[in-house]
Order: structure tokens, then C-alpha cells, then sequence
């Protein structure tokens, strides 16, 4: 009986011994100031949908966020993303949906293409409903 529950606890902390490695080694942020972007275009039967998503994936905060739609038109400026968070944008009118420039004053400097999501029903906003 007492062998049992060595046995069991050992493994019990052999595993959290293993969740918490691959956590580290997955999850947690290896770098200060990171920024994921991804600039998405889905075209319809009813019009053009497009937006930017942008997500702080450093242990740090990114601060004077400036997103260059293009065109000669206004940025968009946000002042400080938290680690782990995540803001959408959508482009103002007018713009040509080509690429997206990303720049913050930690020295981040992103250009992104549009990407189409693949095709198929309920994927991109565009095919909502559309068999």
C-alpha cells in the first residue's frame, strides 16, 4: 500500500515536472518586446472585409504603436499594448489593401503582407453563409 502511494505521488510530480518544462518552453515569452501581426482580406459576395490584428507577445509593454496603412493616408497611433494583449484594426477608406507597416519606439519595425483566410464555408467573414 505504501509503495502505491510513492509510486503515485512520484509520478504526480514527474508530470508536473513535465507540464510546467513545456510551458516554459511554449508559452512563456522568450523576448521583451515582440508584436505579432497579421493582416487579413477576405473578399465576398457582399464586398471586402479587411483588419488587422496586432498582439503583444513579449513580457513587456510596446509603447507608440504606429500602423502605415499606405496610400499617404493617417496612421493609426496606440499608445502602450500590454503583454498578451491584442488589438483589431480595420484600414481607413480609401486604401489600397496591399501591406501594412507596424513600428514602435522599442525598434519593432513589421511589414505584412494581406493574406486571404483559405476558402471554404464559415471561413472569413466574407463567406458567411455561403455554401
Amino acid at each position: 500500500m505504501r509503495k502505491n502511494i510513492i509510486v503515485a505521488v512520484g509520478g504526480g510530480v514527474a508530470a508536473a515536472a513535465i507540464i510546467a518544462v513545456v510551458y516554459i518552453a511554449f508559452f512563456m515569452p522568450t523576448k521583451d518586446y515582440s508584436l505579432y501581426v497579421e493582416a487579413m482580406i477576405s473578399r465576398g459576395p457582399y464586398g471586402t472585409y479587411s483588419h488587422i490584428t496586432l498582439r503583444n507577445t513579449g513580457r513587456d509593454p510596446v509603447t507608440h504603436v504606429k500602423v502605415d496603412f499606405g496610400n499617404n493616408t493617417r496612421s493609426d497611433i496606440i499608445p502602450v499594448i500590454g503583454p498578451g494583449q491584442r488589438v483589431i484594426l480595420s484600414h481607413p477608406s480609401g486604401v489600397v489593401l496591399s501591406q501594412v507597416r507596424v513600428t514602435t519606439a522599442e525598434g519593432i519595425d513589421i511589414v505584412k503582407p494581406y493574406t486571404q483566410p483559405t476558402e471554404g464555408p464559415l471561413v472569413g467573414i466574407g463567406n458567411i453563409g455561403t455554401p
